[in-house]
């Protein structure tokens, strides 16, 4: 199984992109990763170690690397809008071969339409069931929802500055 999540986002697309790489203020609105520690800004190759809550309370630390932050981007024969922050966990499961796992970010907006945020973790190795895949999928659909509701509500803000 590989927990995923979509959601449509009342937003514009770089809005969601600004706030997705913007690590230092998960904890503001993010209820799945609390804190994400890494090199600003956040670039490919970085480690990035995630402060995960699960539903019920508990806490863990999660090792990744950052693999993919391709900036948003439009296409000039659609008009399509995309964006992608992927990274791979490195935790001693995943250096033991038993875990694997490699988190995808998508951002797709048409022009006119809300921007679609999915979200899928590609597990493989023989102890997945043990990394929960359901609690990582309830985890994805949490984050997602925080994502829209912040990234929405600076949508509707009048820019500082």
């Amino acid at each position: 199984m590989n927990p995923s999540a979509r959601i449509d986002i009342d937003a514009p697309l770089d809005v969601v992109w600004a706030v997705m790489t913007d690590t230092e203020r998960y904890a503001e609105w993010n209820p799945f990763v609390e804190r994400a520690e890494t090199a600003q800004p956040p670039a490919v190759g970085n480690p990035i170690v995630l402060h995960v809550v699960w539903a019920n309370g508990g806490r863990t630390r999660s090792p990744e690397r950052i693999t993919a932050l391709d900036a948003p981007v439009t296409d000039p024969a659609t008009g399509t809008t995309t964006a992608l922050m992927s990274y791979v966990y490195e935790g001693l499961p995943a250096r033991l071969g038993l875990v694997r796992g490699v988190r995808h970010q998508r951002l797709t907006q048409r022009p006119g339409g809300p921007t679609t945020y999915e979200t899928v973790e590609e597990f493989r190795g023989p102890l997945v069931r043990l990394a929960g895949p359901g609690r990582v999928a309830d985890g994805f659909r949490r984050h997602a929802e925080g994502l829209r509701a912040e990234a929405e509500r600076a949508a509707a803000s009048p820019r500082e500055g």
